[in-house]
């Protein structure tokens, strides 16, 4: 069980990476060169239920470039986020199911 959980710890990590890196790319070329900005903020509903799991998705989704976490909502599960563009929630929280094996 231990060992499981240190496995998506590190899938977990290396998608954050990659999520952070394809992030950038999209920033930078798509978004700003072609001037395609259409700032929102959505609400994102989220299946983890501790804190603390919530908290690392949160702080996930300020570090990939052209989304910002803004408020948490620990009762309803609901996280707020600022993006620099529209996007789909998959598109928001893609790592979210690796949290949950890792954390829950």
């Amino acid at each position: 069980m231990f060992l499981t959980r240190i496995g998506y710890g590190i899938i977990f990590f290396l998608d954050l990476i990659y999520e952070i890196i394809k992030s950038t790319i999209d920033v930078a070329f798509n978004r700003i060169m072609g001037r395609n900005i259409d700032p929102i903020i959505v609400d994102v509903k989220t299946v983890l239920d501790r804190p603390v799991s919530q908290t690392i998705l949160a702080n996930s989704i300020s570090l990939t470039p052209g989304t910002l976490s803004v408020d948490l909502d620990s009762e309803n599960n609901i996280i707020k986020v600022a993006a620099i563009s529209p996007r789909k929630q998959e598109d928001i929280i893609p790592f979210e199911p690796y949290i949950k094996k890792m954390l829950e």
